[in-house]
């Protein structure tokens, strides 16, 4: 390793579209040497399978942002089942509610590359603006929240449909995007001005910017109950807690060395931070708002996904490509799965997905 500039990082020193060539951060940390660039993919509009439940394990969609690939792992073997060819440089990934779709943005081909998960395949790219970094699902299903980070906006798209109905201008490098439970309200970190935008889904509109309480705001997460939001400050090596209800910073919690992804669990009592630089996942007690454990996983972890019951986390290692896997009642990582190359975003389908082609099916995903 050696310190650079870094190129397709949520932390400070990279490029809007990850490309090297523009709208620096200014900012250097530790890095890797050498991205390779493939061709984005664009694939036709196809008509969804009809969906019907079934029960299936959960799925864990991995981005890899050197190989412009999805790896799929089913969560009860532990095992990459597929592999997905996506756009170009894919960072962020969501999945819709009912797990029929995952949307992916692809950084450097200014695009969203839609998946149906009953087939594993590219239905459709959706243009968005310069420099998308990550995605957001609202509870509904209806619509996709998209951060472009050279483009100081964030894309609304209408997920019956595929196609961008509205932009909405942000702060300085929209970095990560959430959702509220209700869908009220979706909160965008501001990464090169250390605030986070507040928009009214109703209107489309940011209704207040607050200090995000840290310097470089990158991932949050939103608690099940809808009360609190924890966001990672880079270059401050600590956690912001945020009140959804005075938008105000609550407190911060220090974490590890560059904190960059988070997660809470499924019952709201835990929050997981990656952090870069030191390879930990450090597990904050959502009432006390400490530390109670830091985990060593793999090198340059960052994005972090809980199964449906929240029994497992899976934690994308970049520079190792794989994905740990921790016992979230043990807090010890149980396996290491091999993923593509530089994997990135990790976001895991509900227990139960629509299986293609079955009787009694609907068309909801």
């Amino acid at each position: 390793m050696s310190d650079i500039a870094v190129q397709g990082t949520p932390e400070r020193g990279i490029t809007g579209r990850c490309d090297g060539g523009e709208r620096s951060r200014g900012r250097v940390v530790r890095a890797w040497v050498g991205l390779a660039v493939l061709v984005g993919l664009t694939v036709p509009l196809a008509v969804a399978s009809p969906a019907a439940a079934y029960d299936d394990p959960a799925h864990a969609y991995v981005t890899n942002i050197d190989d412009d690939t999805v790896s799929v792992i089913d969560t009860k073997t532990n095992a990459v089942t597929t592999t997905i060819p996506v756009g170009d440089y894919p960072i962020g990934v969501a999945i819709t509610p009912k797990g029929g779709r995952a949307y992916v943005a692809d950084n450097r081909g200014d695009s969203v590359s839609v998946i149906d998960t009953r087939t594993n395949t590219v239905t459709t790219t959706i243009p968005v603006g310069d420099g998308p970094f990550n995605v957001a699902i609202t509870p509904k299903g209806d619509r996709a929240y998209v951060t472009n980070f050279a483009a100081d906006s964030v894309s609304v798209i209408d997920t019956r449909t595929n196609t961008v109905t509205t932009t909405i201008p942000v702060g300085d490098g929209p970095f990560d995007v959430a959702v509220t439970p209700e869908g009220d309200r979706a909160y965008v970190t501001n990464d090169l001005d250390d605030t986070l935008s507040v928009i009214d889904t109703k209107t489309n509109t940011v209704t207040t910017t607050i200090p995000s309480g840290g310097d470089g705001p990158g991932h949050l997460a939103i608690t099940p109950n809808g009360q609190r939001i924890y966001v990672t400050n880079a270059s401050s090596d600590n956690v912001s807690v945020i009140s959804t209800r005075t938008n105000a910073v609550i407190t911060t919690v220090p974490a590890g060395d560059l904190p960059n992804g988070v997660g809470i669990t499924p019952n709201g009592q835990r929050a997981y931070v990656t952090n870069l630089n030191s390879g930990t996942v450090s597990v904050i007690d959502t009432k006390t708002n400490a530390v109670t454990t830091t985990i060593p996983v793999g090198t340059w972890p960052r994005g972090v996904a809980f199964t449906p019951k929240g029994d497992r986390a899976y934690i994308a290692n970049q520079l190792d490509n794989t994905v740990s896997v921790i016992d979230t009642r043990t807090n010890a990582v149980t396996t290491t799965i091999p993923v593509g190359d530089a994997p990135n975003g990790v976001a895991i389908t509900p227990r139960t997905v629509a299986k293609p082609n079955s009787p009694n099916s609907s068309t909801s995903s």
